[in-house]
């Protein structure tokens, strides 16, 4: 995409003052398309981002984001005949990652790219460094530098500290802090260009107060003229921070919209073509009264003594503020947590939580889905089927050998039923989409018919349709008499999918909803009541 040539010759983008740089879009790309084999992950998708607006990209599982997002970033090739141009200025095909910054581009990618061993300072100016002939590096004057920068953005960063020893909050704003600063050094050159920085899913991981400080800093980049592409599934941070937003549903664009003048059911029918009613689950449990699983005098560090029960067929939630220590419940009770003290009850078989490990939990029949897929649910460089046979493997064989085709026709059945997409077993777990991914993984674990399965922030990452499709799995498994535990922070989905909810405060249940008392808004009352009581 060159700019226009008037008919006298001269290059419409200077010959009008009024068609000067600060009126041009700050990007714009046509007919990005992308196949893989015959699959078409993006077909024919053109939009612009304006100087010094937030825009939204939104779309389910699978909707083409992340593709889109990998051509910008030049890990992925477009099909012939895409364009792409920053501030009216052509930028060839396929993008050199090398020049990202020097174009005017910086992303911060879900896990950020930071070195935990390395300190705030040394994250911060990592790429600088890695590019410079640094002989010998002022480090005193590097640490200075850092904490002007930050003293800018009116954030509270210690440049010594490792970055390991930061919340994930700190981190999260560390990395967007890097990005910007990329792009404003590039853009010394060239002042009328402040760049676009790109944010894909930045959010998932943060406690909501942390979402408010990153908002915060969006807003101080975009205050400077700069661009921020805002990708994400939550539908309501995208209502709050941007100034419009584009959608995706199977590799198209669906639309393009005023961010302020589309309800939250708006997005949700553009994001999956059509009205989604309102998740009811069976708000009382089908085996109810029969007491599955008991915890006793659970402790470690600063949470417990936890005593509890569920009963078969009941889906248990537990929340609470973070740092609460509902989160930890799921590990604990699976064995993958050390120094714990208590004991939990599956039907008639009692574990001693100080010596039970996961292969033990297994065999009792306890089965954990950790909130993080690649680095703890599974492995993200084994294929699909790898991963979801992990637990059948010994029933799968039916001769003196298990072969590769039995275990892929396994995975394949397994992926029909839970609607994974693509359904490619042989495909690495990291290629599917995150609700793809935990569609696997849940099924994974459903296919061995657990008696009790614990689950930690199921949904985190997961667009509005595979939401679905997962509590609808949920609830058909606790029919069957499974007793289910859910940690999560999204009060909203707590309170229709749930028998009942723990309240967290401090280490300790403080509270129970059941009933009507069940609600988003009763659960945050109690939430951020138990913290006023402990304070």
């Amino acid at each position: 995409m060159t700019p226009a040539i008037n008919s006298d010759g001269r290059n419409s983008a200077t010959s009008d003052a009024t068609h000067s740089a600060a009126s041009l879009n700050a990007l714009e790309l046509l007919h990005f398309s992308k196949r893989f084999g015959g699959a078409v992950a993006l077909d024919d998708v053109s939009l612009s981002i304006r100087r010094g607006e937030v825009h939204g990209l939104l779309g389910s599982n699978g909707s083409g984001k992340s593709t889109l997002i990998k051509i910008l970033s030049g890990f992925h090739h477009p099909e012939p005949g895409a364009q792409l141009s920053l501030y009216g200025q052509s930028i060839n095909l396929p993008v050199n990652p090398v020049r990202l910054r020097d174009f005017g581009l910086s992303f911060v990618h879900q896990h950020l790219g930071l070195v935990p061993a390395l300190s705030v300072t040394e994250n911060l100016y990592l790429g600088k460094l890695a590019t410079r002939n640094n002989w010998r590096i002022n480090w005193t004057s590097a640490h200075e530098n850092a904490r002007e920068v930050f003293d800018r953005f009116q954030l509270d960063l210690e440049p010594t500290r490792e970055v390991a020893s930061l919340s994930s909050v700190q981190q999260a704003l560390l990395a967007i802090v890097r990005a910007y600063e990329s792009l404003r050094e590039a853009g010394e050159l060239h002042a009328d260009k402040p760049g676009v920085l790109v944010l894909d899913e930045p959010t998932p991981f943060l406690p909501q107060s942390g979402v408010t400080q990153l908002f915060d800093l969006i807003r101080k980049c975009v205050d400077t003229g700069a661009s921020v592409i805002f990708v994400s599934h939550d539908v309501d941070e995208v209502r709050q921070i941007t100034d419009r937003a584009s959608i995706l549903r199977d590799g198209h664009l669906i639309d393009t919209v005023e961010s302020g003048f589309i309800s939250h059911e708006g997005f949700v029918s553009r994001i999956i073509g059509r009205d989604l009613e309102q998740y009811t689950g069976t708000k009382k449990p089908i085996n109810n009264g029969t007491v599955r699983l008991r915890a006793s005098n659970v402790c470690k560090e600063s949470i417990g003594p936890l005593t509890f029960q569920s009963a078969a067929g009941e889906i248990l939630g537990l929340t609470g503020l973070i740092g609460s220590g509902f989160d930890s419940v799921p590990a604990i009770l699976y064995g993958a947590q050390k120094e714990v003290t208590g004991s939990i009850s599956v039907d008639e078989t009692t574990l001693d939580l100080s010596t039970v490990k996961p292969e033990t939990a297994l065999q009792a029949g306890i089965a954990y889905l950790p909130a993080d897929r690649l680095a703890e649910a599974g492995i993200g460089s084994l294929s699909v089927a790898d991963n979801v046979c992990q637990p059948v493997l010994a029933e799968l064989q039916s001769g003196i050998a298990l072969t590769e085709k039995q275990i892929i026709q396994h995975a394949s059945l397994l992926g029909a039923n839970a609607g994974v997409k693509p359904n490619t077993p042989q495909m690495p777990l990291a290629a599917l989409s995150g609700g793809n991914a935990q569609k696997a993984l849940m099924a994974k674990w459903l296919q061995t018919k657990p008696h009790v399965l614990l689950l930690d922030e199921p949904t985190q990452g997961v667009d509005v349709g595979a939401r679905q499709q997962l509590w609808d799995a949920l609830d058909a498994t606790a029919a069957h008499g499974t007793c289910i535990l859910i940690a999560s922070t999204d009060y909203e989905q707590l309170a229709s999918v749930c028998h009942r909810v723990l309240i967290f405060s401090q280490g300790q249940i403080v509270a129970e909803l059941t009933g009507n008392s069940l609600t988003k808004d009763l659960i945050a009352e109690h939430c951020y009541r138990s913290l006023t009581r402990s304070a």
